[in-house]
């Protein structure tokens, strides 16, 4: 009995194809537990000392072992915690940034209309790519209409005047 050589070449293309090296472009977690970025440590708690005395709660207000977890958050960080007490959480250094971003008006909403958009473009991405033969980057696949060519930017820059430093070369 003869094996085709078509059927060789599609066998030794799926071996090669299984040597691929996963990056951390892939978009499924292959954990089951759970996410040690979102557990933050809280200072230890103390028990009051009267349990007849203790104060109503107060939704959404501060916290008696934690009470200034936003500032414990910037300090840790190396920023300056005196930032946040301006008011509005701006820092005074960047609130003309902040007036020039939002010169032409705010949408209320506008993190949740994005997350809803990503995670619309991400379930299209996982829904046409299921059966692939190869490896595929879903990551490129679901944001590749949102990604900028960066050689293109720079010489659209370049030819409005603006002083660009100059870029690695191309691959």
């Amino acid at each position: 009995m003869r094996i085709s050589p078509g059927i060789v070449v599609l066998f030794c293309a799926l071996a090669v194809s299984a040597c691929g090296e996963k990056n951390l472009r892939v978009l499924q977690s292959g954990s089951t537990g759970p996410d040690e970025f979102l557990v933050l440590p809280g200072k230890p708690l103390t028990p009051p000392t009267d349990y007849a005395a203790l104060p109503a709660p107060t939704p959404g207000g501060t916290n008696l072992s934690d009470a200034t977890p936003k500032h414990d958050l910037v300090a840790t960080l190396g920023g300056r915690p005196s930032a946040l007490d301006a008011g509005s959480g701006i820092p005074a250094g960047d609130g003309a940034l902040v007036t020039a971003a939002s010169r032409y008006g705010v949408e209320p909403g506008v993190r949740q209309t994005l997350a809803a958009q990503h995670k619309k473009d991400v379930d299209k991405a996982r829904r046409t790519g299921r059966l692939k033969i190869v490896p595929v980057d879903r990551y490129k696949q679901a944001f590749e209409k949102e990604t900028l060519d960066p050689y293109l930017v720079t010489e659209q820059f370049r030819r409005s005047g603006f002083g660009t430093p100059s870029s690695p070369p191309g691959n």
